[in-house]
């Protein structure tokens, strides 16, 4: 049997676990629009003892692609991460490919972060053309041959769940994440193209509609057992 006190602890318990995942659900919603942005999941675990806790994950499934009509814009079609660097020479991960022409003409994501280890496109040349396998070509002229510059380079983790989430939709390789590998001779690079979220609107918004309802009901038991265990407290001081 439960006491007063032990309900309460429970009780509470369990509310504040329902409040961290309602954060889940609420923050992907926020990210509905973000390019590449991958889900969070809150799976709630009952222990024997009453007491609610959960294991947050990272669903890494892919998102739809639409097209674009940037040729800045690059989607992966599959598993794996774009690596970028920052100014200081942090390197980190995305599959956010709404890329741009940085300073000096090198390809840059949104905030200033060089793709790979440094494409640059001439600023004055005819077009650019990036192919299924990252490579990067560019045209000075219409007619004339292609010229390599750079490679968007691929890489894949045995553990992606193990990686670390960072500022602008990026990650941070870790041990658990395992060794990076740089993948060649895919067909993964898709231009004119961006991943979208793989978050379901619909499906988000039924899980908070549950789980409110799921809050309530347990701020009302914890506010039943409160006035209980005030009147028995009464009680006893009569």
């Amino acid at each position: 049997m439960y006491n007063l006190q032990a309900i309460i602890s429970k009780g509470t318990n369990n509310a504040l676990v329902q409040f961290e995942r309602f954060g889940q659900i609420a923050n992907n919603l926020a990210n509905v629009q973000t390019n590449g942005y991958k889900k969070v999941t809150f799976e709630q675990i009952l222990k024997e003892d009453g007491y609610l806790t959960g294991t947050v994950r990272t669903d890494h499934s892919q998102g739809s692609i639409r097209i674009t009509s940037n040729p800045y814009d690059v989607a992966i079609d599959g598993p794996g991460y774009i690596p970028v660097v920052s100014p200081s020479g942090e390197v980190q991960y995305t599959r956010d490919g709404s890329f741009r022409q940085g300073k000096d003409g090198y390809l840059t994501t949104s905030d200033g972060w060089i793709v790979g280890e440094g494409i640059k496109i001439p600023t004055n040349c005819f077009k650019f053309e990036i192919k299924q396998n990252g490579e990067v070509l560019v045209y000075d002229a219409r007619g004339d041959k292609a010229k390599k510059v750079g490679t968007i380079p691929l890489v894949r983790f045995d553990n992606p769940d193990g990686m670390q989430t960072a500022d602008m939709n990026r990650l941070i390789a870790t041990d658990e994440a395992g060794e990076g590998r740089l993948i060649k001779n895919h067909d993964c690079i898709k231009q004119n193209n961006l991943e979208r979220a793989n978050v379901s609107i619909y499906q988000s918004a039924t899980d908070l509609l549950r789980l409110n309802a799921s809050m309530l009901a347990s701020m009302q038991m914890l506010k039943l057992a409160d006035t209980m265990y005030n009147k028995s407290i009464n009680i006893r001081e009569g």
